[in-house]
């Protein structure tokens, strides 16, 4: 798998989606970028650290995977 681009930026996008799911399009809107020296968001799905899933009113949203938890709690880059 390949390293992390910006290691302290997709901390944050794990840490935001940690702290409740998001509306998916709120994500995209938020992280998703076309510059390819930052790939936070393409680099958090590539490592699954976040997951998409329908909520329970049928919105797709993102949050945090159990590997993305462990990502957070474990030494900082």
């Amino acid at each position: 798998m390949p390293a992390i681009e910006n290691p302290a930026l997709v901390r944050d996008l794990i840490a935001w989606v940690a702290d409740e799911p998001r509306p998916y399009l709120e994500v995209i809107e938020a992280w998703h970028t076309h510059c390819p020296r930052l790939p936070v968001w393409e680099d958090a799905l590539e490592h699954q650290f976040v997951l998409r899933e329908r909520g329970t009113d049928g919105e797709l949203v993102v949050r945090a995977s159990d590997s993305g938890m462990r990502y957070l709690r474990g030494p900082r880059p």
